[in-house]
């Protein structure tokens, strides 16, 4: 049986390191390649198609719920497990909504990620325990198109990943790179934004997302 062919992204080497250790030491996991920040694990996902992409919530350039929803667009075979030091439920819903199948916290048994990895791969969920599991059970049987108040629920899914890029501080140019798309359709997208939730400020933009709890300000400081 070959092994979980596992990429690895943490802006810490010593964390890299360590995972690299204990992940080798199973005959079923395979680490094939390491990211340091957001758009390089989006760089590598695309190169290398892991079976699992191991990324960091808070990282340099690119978070990493931002890089597992790009990850579902561009690599969907790839499996998304999240390791976050974050215990707040609203990061949990984040990174289901990101399309991350796991959610580890920094703080578990290394058994833990293990666990996280067989289990994403063989097409189930994963979280650490002190992640209430009643709350993330009724988010998956929350049925998809269950209306929600606010302008932002009438963006589409393209429009929502470039207004989380630009709350980002990512340019045109750069996230039209990101998303493999032309410059005027990015152009065409942030004016769509701007006409359904009445911003265009992007400060105001990364106000507006943490009123919503969209995104966390901590996110920021990193």
């Amino acid at each position: 049986m070959k092994p979980i062919r596992i990429l690895i992204a943490d802006d810490h080497a010593l964390i890299r390191n360590g995972l690299r250790m204990l992940l080798g030491t199973h005959a079923d996991l395979e680490v094939v390649g390491e990211a340091a920040d957001g758009i390089e694990a989006l760089e590598r996902t695309r190169q290398l198609r892991p079976d699992v992409l191991v990324i960091d919530v808070a990282m340099p350039r690119m978070n990493g719920l931002e890089a597992a929803q790009l990850v579902r667009d561009v690599v969907p075979e790839t499996r998304v497990v999240m390791l976050s030091m974050f215990e707040k439920e609203s990061f949990a819903r984040q990174a289901l909504q990101a399309g991350a199948s796991g959610y580890v916290l920094k703080g578990a048994s290394s058994s833990d990620i293990v666990a996280a990895i067989r289990a994403v791969y063989a097409g189930k969920y994963y979280f650490s325990s002190r992640v209430h599991a009643e709350l993330i059970q009724s988010y998956l049987e929350k049925p998809r198109s269950q209306p929600s108040q606010g302008r932002y629920e009438l963006l589409s899914e393209r429009e929502r990943q470039v207004f989380h890029l630009l709350i980002e501080g990512n340019s045109t140019a750069e996230i039209a790179d990101l998303l493999c798309v032309s410059y005027k359709t990015v152009e065409k997208h942030r004016g769509s934004i701007v006409r359904k939730i009445g911003i265009s400020n992007p400060v105001d933009m990364v106000k507006y997302a943490v009123r919503l709890d969209l995104v966390d300000p901590e996110l920021w400081k990193s």
